[in-house]
């Protein structure tokens, strides 16, 4: 059942691209969508403020990393994550399989228990089972949680892999249950299979009948190459709901999302822009440019010239080359910024095609430049 103060409707679509709209009681969410990743309550080196600024209209934050630190009974003292970091967008928070299994070198699975795991941070023990993931999520005061499902790694074992989805469906049931009635809330289910196409079928028809909100692809982004992706993506689109949301998790650089749009998703996060923005690398309609490359010190061309956020436009390479070859902060802070504002320019554009009926030709200009 859909709910109340929770609702996605399709405005437009170019083949399997679609324009929609998701409205919250936090805000309305203009889809396709890139998330900025604020992993530990915050976007790292940016104000919320100027997130906003940049056109994003949701953030995602991280359930595991929040859990330990600062834990969820401090966040909940005051309010939830929005009053804790001063934001009034909507927030998405991930369940926190995916980091149980990429960042724990010492974890265990029980089917009942959960994850069982070491923290990263001091060695300390943590048991996440669906119903403490769910817990935590509706303590942080998310909009939008997810499901406690279980990210296997890439691996071409089938009897492992669908081993793993139906753990996964198993616990898609109990975070089901444990989210109970909430009607300002959203619960997103998380299809699992690994790069086996009936796997995924299966995994997607179990989570529809048990009834979510949105349906997202999980175990992406875990070293397979684009062409596998979007490979699952072309077996799996005709069969997602046409009326819930479509979000591919974890996704990705800027030729990831054009091709996921073109078979039919909404909604996108990833780390690349920010982290990408501290190490250098900015994303420009020309292509990516690492920034610390020599050539740059003679050129007082800025980023991109037509950039009318937060001025800028006014920066130089020449001066960031600068700024990062002396290891200042505000390196970091303008080059994310500006990754963050090209992503947001690139969804403008993608939805500003699909509604024209263009997207194809925008897609082939860019798929292999970006």
């Amino acid at each position: 059942m859909t709910l109340k103060d929770f609702t996605f409707n399709v405005i437009k679509k170019d083949k399997l691209a679609r324009i929609g709209l998701i409205k919250t009681h936090r805000g309305n969410i203009n889809t396709p969508a890139f998330m900025p990743v604020g992993t530990q309550a915050t976007v790292k080196a940016c104000t919320i403020d100027d997130i906003k600024k940049t056109g994003s209209e949701i953030i995602l934050s991280n359930t595991y990393h929040l859990m330990i630190r600062p834990g969820v009974e401090r966040i909940e003292s005051i309010g939830g994550l929005h009053k804790f970091m001063n934001c009034d967008l909507p927030i998405l928070t991930d369940s926190g399989g995916f980091q149980v299994m990429s960042l724990s070198k010492l974890n265990k699975i029980d089917k009942e228990k959960g994850a069982i795991f070491s923290s990263h941070v001091d060695g300390k023990k943590f048991f996440l089972s669906p119903e403490e993931s769910i817990r935590i999520q509706l303590g942080l005061n998310s909009d939008i949680i997810m499901i406690m499902d279980e990210c296997p790694k890439k691996s071409d074992n089938y009897d492992l892999i669908k081993k793993s989805m139906n753990l996964s469906l198993y616990w898609a049931e109990r975070s089901k249950k444990a989210f109970g009635k909430n009607p300002h809330k959203a619960l997103f289910g998380i299809v699992q299979g690994g790069l086996f196409n009936d796997l995924r079928k299966q995994s997607l028809k179990e989570l529809m009948s048990i009834g979510f909100d949105g349906y997202a692809l999980g175990g992406l982004a875990v070293g397979e190459s684009q062409k596998e992706m979007f490979d699952v993506l072309d077996n799996i689109n005709e069969h997602l709901p046409e009326d819930k949301p479509h979000y591919l998790m974890g996704v990705g650089t800027p030729s990831d999302i054009l091709g996921a749009v073109k078979r039919g998703i909404d909604m996108f996060d990833c780390v690349l822009p920010t982290r990408s923005g501290r190490t250098g690398l900015a994303f420009t309609w020309h292509g990516r440019i690492n920034i610390k490359n020599n050539k740059y010190q003679k050129d007082n061309d800025p980023l991109d010239p037509n950039c009318k956020i937060l001025n800028l436009n006014k920066y130089s390479k020449n001066y960031l080359n600068h700024l990062f070859n002396t290891n200042e902060i505000l390196a970091s802070m303008l080059l994310t910024l500006h990754n963050i504002n090209f992503y947001q320019e690139l969804m403008t554009e993608i939805r500003k095609n699909i509604n024209n009926g263009t997207f194809d030709q925008f897609h082939d200009k860019y798929i292999n430049k970006l």
